[in-house]
């Protein structure tokens, strides 16, 4: 079934009643769209099409950056003593033992398909308001948001849900990944002449423009061998296939969609960092994000700097972490020889010149930073990765920071909050008691290095951040070029791209702003872990590890795993209530 068919023709409206989700209120309201409801009007339809990108969806830490991270050999989320037991559900996706009842995976296949959904309801909307102002672009952007959300549905669950109401038979049909990402491809190249440049009709990088179809595009070419082919037994994946078009190999549509991006209007932020700061919002590489604001207006989310942060890493006297998420040895090992690359981590300077050293030597830090809302005193943690023993401010009785006797922040050595006999020390080796089990005792809650990579947000509590999630920028742009001129036999054009990468980002003024230096050479490894180092904890690292052949490998608290494994279970409350849809392969 073409998709561009499908849209072009009628409107789809896709609902999941009661057949997926349990909850009546749902059932009921899309059961009144189906049978003649009235729909939302353009604008507030949009608005929900686009607002679920961040209503956990792509910002929460338990939702598709779980399904695209926790299992990789790249980040984890153990049970910790008495903390992230959750019946098993996050150790699980590290354990590789999910089955068809993970409360995580469920919650994922949940938000993609309400996304899925609310899309279409936009398209609906929009096609009953055929006068509407900016109809041709507002449908386009419908449509890529609608490729977005299938195209990752279909990635994790290699199936995604449909339904025609205006076919003859009504039926609820289920794309299959092998089949529909030829049609998902097509139909994002059909819209590109509706959409507009990012900056035009006055867009932003918060909405589906002609760059973000590129990226999108790029990214299904990478990764069309895989849906073609997902469970080869070898990873054999033919990734010079003949593209959809005819027109050169699937490697030769990565270039090109990449190259238009990177010879466009964006460029690598000298600070690595400042992708994932609070400020991000105009940043000079991102060409599509999850916009998310402070303002208690709109949903927003800190999990991706909350969970990595211990409990006792007080950016204020009322913010904490959850000393949940931490890197995994494999990946924290692949570093060694480049603890120097501006990407691995990033010591934070104060105006009045003091630097935060976070080894014993900072003592205490300048007083002056607050919290907007409640006016108490801000520290501000270095960035990247974190290892060894901590430090940083500790309370007073009098609910703020112990303070130096000529009003700084006092800075000593942390303990782990829920063992307060346990120096705050993160080793990189994780040492479970059983190998094969993600499990913790409480004296051993402080193993992991930490990944302070996303800026902790301290405003309105631990829950809301304003740091826009990135979907796709320039940096990984250039990752994937790298991937495809190497695949291609290109060597040399993969170097120089990895090159950029590495000599475009800079070192803190305590290291004389000093880039990061070239590498001589590059094989297949290099490769892999040159992606790594730009592309880490950004959902990213699954679809990665499958192409290089790595996913099914035995790594910290997981065994040798099967192909099937390479995409998630269909919810088990689904299948047991929808009609027509089956299990994946495997489960």
């Amino acid at each position: 079934m073409k998709m561009s068919n499908i849209i072009s023709k009628t409107t789809l409206i896709f609902f999941l009643s009661a057949f997926v989700f349990s909850c009546t209120d749902l059932e009921e309201d899309v059961i009144d769209e189906v049978i003649g409801g009235e729909t939302s009007n353009p604008e507030s339809a949009m608005a929900a099409a686009y607002g679920q990108l961040a209503e956990g969806t792509f910002t929460d830490h338990g939702s598709v950056f779980g399904l695209q991270e926790y299992p990789t050999d790249e980040c984890m989320l153990p049970t910790r003593g008495s903390d992230w037991g959750d019946g098993g559900k996050w150790r699980a996706l590290t354990e590789f033992t999910w089955g068809t009842n993970n409360a995580a995976v469920s919650t994922a296949w949940d938000n993609l398909t309400s996304g899925i959904t609310k899309t279409l309801t936009a398209i609906e909307s929009l096609q009953e308001n055929p006068d509407y102002e900016n109809y041709d672009l507002f449908m386009a952007e419908a449509r890529g948001l609608l490729v977005l959300y299938v195209y990752t549905t279909l990635d994790l669950f290699n199936q995604a849900p449909y339904r025609d109401v205006f076919s003859e038979e009504k039926s609820l049909v289920f794309l299959q990944a092998e089949s529909a990402i030829d049609d998902l491809i097509i139909e994002v190249e059909t819209i590109i002449p509706d959409l507009v440049n990012l900056g035009e009709q006055q867009t932003n990088n918060g909405r589906f423009t002609k760059q973000a179809a590129y990226a999108l595009l790029a990214d299904m070419y990478l990764n069309r061998a895989v849906f073609k082919d997902r469970y080869n037994e070898s990873s054999n994946f033919d990734f010079i296939e003949t593209a959809v078009d005819n027109d050169g190999s699937d490697m030769d549509k990565v270039i090109y969609y990449t190259s238009l991006l990177i010879n466009g209007n964006f460029s690598l932020e000298s600070n690595y960092f400042d992708n994932f700061a609070i400020n991000n919002t105009h940043g000079s590489e991102i060409i599509f994000a999850v916009i998310q604001e402070n303002d208690n207006i709109r949903r927003s989310d800190n999990d991706f700097a909350y969970m990595s942060t211990a409990r006792a890493q007080k950016q204020t006297p009322d913010n904490r972490g959850t000393n949940g998420s931490c890197v995994e040895p494999e990946f924290y090992y692949t570093w060694e020889g480049n603890h120097d690359d501006p990407r691995f981590h990033r010591y934070y300077q104060y105006s009045d010149g003091t630097w935060f050293m976070n080894d014993g030597t900072t003592v205490s830090l300048p007083a002056e930073d607050t919290r907007p809302d409640t006016g108490k005193y801000l520290v501000h943690f270095n960035r990247g990765l974190q290892v060894g023993q901590q430090y940083g401010p500790t309370l007073s009785g009098d609910g703020g920071f112990d303070m130096t006797a000529d009003g700084r922040i006092a800075i000593s050595k942390l303990y782990m909050e829920k063992n307060t006999t346990i120096p705050m020390d993160f080793t990189p080796e994780m040492d479970f008691n059983n190998p094969l089990e993600a499990v913790l005792s409480q004296d051993q809650i402080n193993r992991g290095v930490r990944n302070f990579k996303w800026e902790f947000d301290p405003e309105n509590g631990n829950g809301n951040s304003a740091v826009d999630v990135p979907l796709f920028r320039l940096g990984g742009m250039y990752a994937m070029r790298a991937e495809a001129y190497y695949r291609k036999g290109s060597t040399a054009l993969a170097l120089a791209d990895i090159n950029t990468l590495r000599t475009s980002r800079t070192r803190e003024a305590l290291f004389d702003n000093a880039p990061g230096t070239a590498i001589a050479s590059i094989d297949e490894e290099i490769l892999y872990n040159e992606i790594g180092f730009e592309m880490y904890w950004e959902m990213y690292r699954r679809k990665q590890m499958i192409r290089f052949n790595t996913y099914d490998r035995a790594y910290t608290a997981k065994a040798i795993t099967e192909p099937y494994l390479r995409v998630f279970a269909i919810p088990q409350s689904t299948i047991d209530v929808t009609e027509g849809i089956t299990q994946n392969f495997g489960y």
